[in-house]
Parts: C-alpha cells; structure tokens; sequence
C-alpha cells in the first residue's frame, strides 16, 4: 500500500471514529424539557391574560347598558330595590348642626356647606352624615358597609371598587341594617353581598349622572375637608333643635369650602314618599 492510499485510509479511520462519538452522544433532554417547560408556562401566562381581557371586555360590555342617554336618563329605574326621592338641593347647615334626615344612611337633604373628599376615598372610619350627604349633590356615589357585617375579602371588593375612584367614596356605618348601603343624590340600593352585579350598575348608572343629580361640573376634591381626621359619625338619633329636612340655609351658589351660615329650623314636613325601582 503506497503511503497516499496509508494517509486516506487513516483520514477515513479517523472520520469514522468521530462519526461513532458523534452518534453515541446521548440528547440534551434537560434543555428539551427546559424548554417544553418555558413553552408551557408562557401558553398557560398568555391564556390567562388572555382570559382576563376577554372576562374585562365582557364586563364592560355588561355594563354598557347602564350608561345614561338621552333616551336613558337614569337607567338605575330598571335597577331592582332601587329607592327614588326628589330632594330639593343647595341648603346647608353649619359644622355644629345636625339634620333630622329621614333615611339611614341619607342620600339627601340638607348637608354641611364642606363636603367630604370623594376623590375616591376610602374612609377607615364613620364620617358625619351631613358631610357626606353633600358630594352626592355634586355626582358622587357613596359606598357605605356595615362593619360588623362586612370585612375581609368582601370589604377589598368594596375598596377595589372606591379607591382611586373619581366621585366615589367608602365608609363604614354602624348599624347599617343592610351589609351594604349605595347612594347618589336622590338614590339608594340595599344590598346584603359585595358580589352582587347591582353594585357596578348602580356606579355605571349614577355617578355623575348630570340627569339626576343638581349640582353638575361641581368638585370632589375638598381642601377644607381633613381626610386623615374626619368629623366622626354620632350614632345617636338628632334631637328636637335639629334641621328638618326642608330646613337649613338655602345658597345661591357655592364658591368654595366656607362654613355655612346660621339657618333657623324651619317647621317639619311629611317626607316625600320614596319610590322603589321595578325588577329588572
């Protein structure tokens, strides 16, 4: 054998060897299973994103229905246990007053000339009622919660639906006869769960719903109004020096977070009767 044909046949031993390496080089079944295991994670990531896109955009489309219209004034009407009373607005009382208001909690009436934060602001504590009737008069809803009743994982669906909610404001209310009480100007829900789909429709439809509540374009922002300090709730029922409710003292305008003037209390009448929304 000439020393070419001895060369080739060596290149060719060595080629075949290799070959053999090559072959018997077992898989990277950690990288595979690596791999299989990103890819499984990511499909299950994005359907679930996915999933709570869809679940959000039929939530909002739900709530579509609920958006006031020209053909739609309030479409809390089709709402069902929905309480109606036309409250005459802009009469206020001074910070050492208190209104004989004619329902628990009041969505209505005569109210403090500074009125509660409703920037979406959750209150850890019972506020005065005649503060916080008066953001109702300027489009906000008002999200109240027995505290005995309500806490927990219900509470933080009260909180999610509040928080950082233009025109919108939680608080508790002791002795709430209902586990949740909604109200706007004019309007109140009673409800006994945080799951129940009347919350969303009674926000959808009221809040600043410039057919159903009197002063529109009005301010939620309060920078006469202690947030961190609120004037506390008085549980105890008003006595006879109280405000009726078609007392206090009537302003043309409001200009600002001023205390309200004297108002001398004015004769008592009947409450107007309270209309309730048919079942939807």
């Amino acid at each position: 054998m000439t020393s070419g044909k001895k060369t080739k046949a060596a290149r060719s031993s060595v080629a075949a060897a290799r070959s053999s390496v090559v072959a018997k080089k077992p898989k990277p079944w950690g990288t595979i299973i690596a791999v299989v295991a990103v890819l499984a994670l990511a499909g299950t990531v994005f359907g679930y994103a996915y999933s709570k896109i869809a679940d959000q955009n039929a939530k909002e489309a739900a709530l579509a229905k609920w958006n006031p219209s020209e053909e739609n004034k309030d479409p809390s009407d089709q709402i069902q246990g929905v309480v109606k009373i036309d409250y005459q607005p802009g009469k206020h009382v001074q910070a050492t007053q208190r209104v004989a208001y004619d329902h628990s909690p009041p969505f209505g009436g005569p109210h403090d000339n500074v009125w509660a934060d409703c920037t979406g602001t959750v209150y850890e504590t019972a506020v005065r009622n005649e503060n916080m009737v008066h953001p109702l008069e300027h489009g906000a809803v008002w999200i109240a919660y027995n505290p005995d009743q309500i806490s927990g994982e219900a509470l933080d669906k009260l909180k999610a639906r509040a928080d950082g909610q233009p025109y919108t404001m939680l608080s508790p209310y002791p002795g709430l006869d209902k586990p949740i009480s909604l109200q706007s100007w004019g309007h109140q829900l009673k409800l006994e769960s945080a799951d129940d789909e009347r919350i969303d429709q009674f926000i959808q439809s009221l809040r600043r719903n410039p057919n159903t509540y009197p002063e529109v374009g009005a301010p939620c922002d309060s920078t006469g109004f202690d947030v961190t300090n609120p004037p506390p709730f008085v549980a105890e029922a008003p006595g006879p020096d109280a405000v009726p409710m078609d007392g206090g003292t009537e302003d043309a305008a409001e200009t600002g977070n001023t205390a309200g003037t004297d108002a001398p209390p004015a004769s008592g009448t009947d409450a107007p009767a309270p209309t309730t929304a048919p079942s939807s």
